[in-house]
Order: structure tokens, then C-alpha cells, then sequence
């Protein structure tokens, strides 16, 4: 159903790093960037290698918001441990635990996910649905 979601972000710097490696961590990387300094629309798109971007952040310095409570971002991990390096990426470039990795039982019985807050306030989970 969905093409491509994007991101307004305060810090696009701060932002790509972030994303860099927490989107690392689950196998997806930058397809492109527009980073030319002073351009009020920079952005950065990420995917699967050799891909189109599915997610970017754009450069919304005055006017960045998160979406209000209810609203997160999953994204697609292929191992539980994809998963946790998710979550400790995530922590170490600024963003804050919301919820450990672990198993989610009230999701199914498969469900493993972590769930962080990145620079911005924006809430995204790495889910992984396989049996380990």
C-alpha cells in the first residue's frame, strides 16, 4: 500500500547519522542524498541496497514535528539480532529507548521488536516476525 514515507527532521546532519546506522543495523542504506550546503530542502533517502528509497528525512529546520501519540514507523528486520543492534544503534546516536528488544506475545508469538524515539520525537520500531 505505501510507496515511500518521509521524515521532517531539525538537524538534517544529526538526522542522517541517526538513521545511518540504526536503518544499517537492519540492512538498508542511503540511495541518495541531496546535501548541498545551504539548500533548504536537503534530504536523504534510504533503502535496500541497489533499491529506490521506501523512507527520507528532509531538512525542515523551523518547522520539524513528530506526529502525536499513536503514530510509530515499524521497520522490517530479518534476525532478532538485527533487532537488538537496532535498539543499541539507536541509543548511542541520540535516541532514547522506548521499549527494549524483546518478544511482544500480545503482537503473536513470533514478535520480536524494540522500539526508540529518535532526535526528533519520531516513534520507530524494528520488528522481526521469523522463529529464531
Amino acid at each position: 500500500m505505501l510507496h515511500h514515507i518521509s521524515f521532517g527532521v531539525a538537524d538534517i546532519q544529526r538526522s542522517a547519522a541517526f538513521y545511518d546506522a540504526v536503518l544499517g543495523a537492519l540492512g538498508y542504506m542511503r540511495v541518495w542524498e541531496d546535501l548541498e550546503p545551504g539548500d533548504p530542502d536537503q534530504a536523504v533517502g534510504y533503502g535496500l541496497p541497489g533499491g529506490g528509497d521506501k523512507f527520507t528525512i528532509k531538512l525542515r529546520a523551523k518547522s520539524a514535528r513528530s506526529p502525536g501519540a499513536g503514530f510509530h514507523l515499524a521497520f522490517g528486520a530479518s534476525s532478532r539480532p538485527a533487532v537488538s543492534q537496532f535498539h543499541q544503534a539507536a541509543l548511542v546516536h541520540g535516541g532514547l529507548d522506548n521499549g527494549a528488544p524483546g518478544l511482544r506475545a500480545h503482537y503473536g508469538p513470533t514478535y520480536f521488536a524494540a522500539f526508540v524515539i529518535d532526535p526528533d520525537g519520531h516513534r520507530i520500531e524494528a520488528v522481526c516476525k521469523s522463529e529464531e
